[in-house]
């Protein structure tokens, strides 16, 4: 059953569980701090394929295969797939699961996508909807470049503010019973949502992504923190995904406003997933961005008790390249989903 909780957070009574999960990076992650703690690291971006969007595809899919691997359950076991990515209409989501027969929808917020699967896939669960679920997001660095900014070739110089588009894909299967047989414990589970809401405060540099989703952060996080009667302290984790560099600033700074300090728990998958000496200016972004690091180094943290409640606010900023193109402002936007490790 799904309880509201104050204004705008839903506790799901039955608590989800999170059945497997699985991050397969690019070559530069895997060769970032986290590398050795995704699922698959690409020996090559091109995965194989023949274009850029057939490759996060191709990447996608070998996320979701991990995934329902290590939940030790078949494609046919599930009730519905939830995925996206940041091309045009969905194309690399709805690739990797055209030939599943699994009933589909297709998501897109922006590099909150897996946060925003994984608060609509709780909420299926929670309500018998669905039994079981797969919630997957991917992006592609090339795919990405030549959608939103510059052809490869073109050699473009980016500003210090702009984020790189991370090539990596998670994917998460949630079910309302436990799989005794799973390769990992079923020992995670999803206890509470907060659907956000879009905040635009004139934001038109789609180099400076950080600025327009810093202020979607701080209003999900406040007010889930305030229907929860809960501190950061509380959680073991607060993660963002993704703000980069930048953005995470501004977000610490913008809830200290509201006397909230966030640094003692606070990370940005953005910040996480590149090393300094990696060149990518302002950090990680893209809808595998977060999902990986989500699915690989964070839910692995878990399952080995280092953290026990986790709240992930997935960030995204609204746009499309006509729209920056016109000069329209860019909306931020904030899901949060809270994590918590069963100690049965």
């Amino acid at each position: 059953m799904i309880k509201r909780i104050g204004k705008r957070t839903l506790a799901l009574e039955n608590r989800p569980y999170l059945l497997g999960h699985a991050a397969a990076v690019g070559k530069k992650e895997g060769e970032g701090p986290l590398g050795e703690r995704f699922d698959y690291v690409a020996k090559n971006d091109r995965m194989g394929q023949r274009s850029w969007e057939l490759a996060e595809s191709e990447l996608q899919k070998t996320a979701i295969r991990l995934a329902l691997r290590k939940a030790t359950l078949p494609e046919r076991s599930l009730d519905l797939i939830l995925a996206g990515d940041l091309l045009n209409q969905c194309i690399g989501s709805f690739l990797a699961s055209m030939h599943v027969n699994v009933p589909y929808l297709g998501q897109y917020g922006a590099c909150s996508t897996m946060a925003q699967g994984l608060a609509l896939g709780g909420c299926l669960v929670e309500s018998g909807a669905a039994d079981r679920l797969l919630a997957a997001a991917s992006s592609h660095f090339c795919s990405a470049e030549r959608q939103y900014r510059f052809p490869l070739a073109y050699g473009g110089q980016r500003t210090p503010t702009a984020q790189w588009t991370a090539t990596a894909a998670g994917a998460a299967v949630l079910g309302s019973e436990p799989v005794p047989n799973g390769a990992e414990p079923c020992d995670v589970r999803v206890t509470h949502v907060l659907f956000g809401r879009m905040v635009e405060m004139g934001v038109t540099d789609a180099a400076n992504m950080g600025a327009a989703m810093a202020p979607a952060a701080a209003d999900t996080l406040s007010a889930l923190l305030e229907d929860l009667g809960a501190q950061p302290r509380d959680f073991d984790c607060i993660v963002t995904g993704d703000l980069g560099h930048i953005g995470a600033d501004l977000l610490l700074t913008l809830l200290r406003g509201d006397s909230i300090d966030l640094s003692p728990v606070y990370s940005d998958c953005g910040s996480l997933i590149f090393g300094d000496e990696q060149d990518a200016h302002a950090g990680g972004s893209g809808c595998g961005c977060s999902a990986a690091v989500l699915c690989g180094p964070l839910l692995r943290d878990m399952h080995r008790g280092k953290i026990h409640r986790l709240v992930f606010a997935g960030t995204g900023a609204m746009m499309s390249p006509t729209s920056v193109q016109q000069g329209q402002p860019i909306a931020g936007i904030c899901h949060a989903v809270v994590l918590e490790r069963s100690e049965a």
